[in-house]
Parts: structure tokens; C-alpha cells; sequence
């Protein structure tokens, strides 16, 4: 009677494995799939840092900073004695360089990815799913605020690609919804950002030339400018 229960048992098991199983493949294989039609910016070695820039970085009252500071070969940080920063300060120093060498790659990544979708200037009031965008006027502006919705894969990534500039208007903000994240979103910028006064925006900002972040303005992410400056106000920028 034993043998006959547990033989029963097991033939149960089996057969709730067989119908499992289709459906963890079904499921294993639209994961892989969405993860591997992600465009990629390779930008993890330089997590640790919250802002790099080529000249100066220079700071007006209290800005709160949750990362590392990076200069090169620039080696003013103006102002920093009102900054509070929680990582190190990389000014001039070989580490600030490997860094800005490692975004370099990651803005050639963003150049290279394809099915890129040509949207309009103004990004204020929209939702949009993962992918990489590039603006018809080479600037991109965000009015309001702007959604990015990630449909539940906390893989998907966001590139937006400004061949000139990127401007957010004052109290503009970047709401990230069902999984999307902060650090899966990345701004290329042909020249430079500027941010408005109490806006928040979230990502890698990664600029050619220089950042601006204007009081009271919140980064979620990083803020790069390749070969310029940094200037800051009363910000609040959390890596």
C-alpha cells in the first residue's frame, strides 16, 4: 500500500512538472529575449561617481552629493566648502581620467545602438517605453513631466540621443513607473544640459561640452560634462 501511495504521489508530481514546464520555458525565453533586444551603455565602472567634468566644477550654496567628484584635467572645485559630499574627490587624479575614459565608450555606445525612434522636441507630458530615441531638432526639452515606462522589466533601457542640447524647464520632472530605473537611463547630449530651477530628472547625463543644474534642481543618476564645466546650485544629485 505504501509503494502504491507514493507511486501515486510521484505520478502527480511528474505530471504538474510537464505542465510547468512549458511554461517556464515560455517564460525563461521572453525574459532572455527582452533583455537581449535592450540596447546596452556600458557606464558600471564609473558608478562610483556622481559627477565628472573636464574644466571646473563650481558650486553655490548647499548642494548635497551622493557619490564621488571627479575633475579632469581641469582642478577647481569652486565652492566646495558648502558642498557635502559623500564619496571622494577625484581632482585631477588618474582616477577621474579612467572614469571620463570609461564614459567616452559609454557615449560611443549610445551612437552605435540601432531602431532608434525620431520623436519630437518636447518630452513633457509623454509616456514612452524602452528604447532609444533622438530628437528631429536635435534638442530635447521637457516641459511638465515626462514618464518612462519600463512594463514591468527592470532591464530596459532609455537613451535619448540631443545632437545639441538638452533643456528642462522649471518644476519639469522624470517619473520612472513598473520597474524602470535610474540607472538603465542614459542622455547623450551634443553640447550641453541645462537643468531648471527645482526640476528633477533621472539617468546618466552624459555632455559633450558642460552641465548646468540650476537651484534647486535633483539629479537621480550622474551628471558629465566630457570636456567642460559643471555648475551647480542648491542641488541634491544621488547617484
Amino acid at each position: 500500500m505504501k509503494i502504491l501511495k507514493f507511486t501515486k504521489i510521484l505520478t502527480e508530481v511528474s505530471f504538474k512538472s510537464l505542465l510547468l514546464t512549458p511554461l517556464l520555458v515560455t517564460t525563461m525565453v521572453a525574459q532572455t529575449t527582452s533583455v537581449l533586444a535592450q540596447p546596452r551603455v556600458k557606464t558600471e565602472p564609473t558608478y562610483n561617481f556622481a559627477i565628472l567634468a573636464g574644466t571646473t566644477i563650481t558650486n553655490t550654496g548647499k548642494t548635497s552629493i551622493d557619490g564621488s567628484v571627479g575633475l579632469f584635467p581641469g582642478t577647481a572645485f569652486t565652492g566646495q566648502e558648502s558642498a557635502s559630499v559623500n564619496g571622494n574627490k577625484q581632482l585631477a587624479k588618474a582616477a577621474a581620467l579612467n572614469a571620463k575614459n570609461d564614459l567616452i565608450t559609454a557615449y560611443n555606445d549610445a551612437d552605435e545602438t540601432k531602431n532608434v525612434t525620431r520623436i519630437p522636441t518636447e518630452l513633457g507630458g509623454t509616456t514612452l517605453t524602452p528604447g532609444t530615441y533622438d530628437s528631429a531638432s536635435g534638442t530635447f526639452e521637457i516641459t511638465g513631466n515626462l514618464v518612462l515606462d519600463s512594463q514591468g522589466d527592470p532591464n530596459a533601457v532609455f537613451i535619448f540621443k540631443a545632437a545639441s542640447t538638452l533643456v528642462t524647464a522649471s518644476n519639469s520632472s522624470v517619473t520612472l513607473i513598473h520597474s524602470a530605473q535610474a540607472c538603465q537611463t542614459f542622455w547623450k547630449v551634443g553640447s550641453s544640459a541645462t537643468l531648471g530651477t527645482n526640476s528633477s530628472i533621472v539617468g546618466h547625463i552624459v555632455a559633450l561640452t558642460s552641465i548646468t543644474a540650476n537651484t534647486g534642481a535633483k539629479v537621480r543618476g550622474q551628471l558629465v560634462a566630457r570636456n567642460g564645466a559643471v555648475t551647480l546650485d542648491s542641488n541634491t544629485i544621488t547617484k
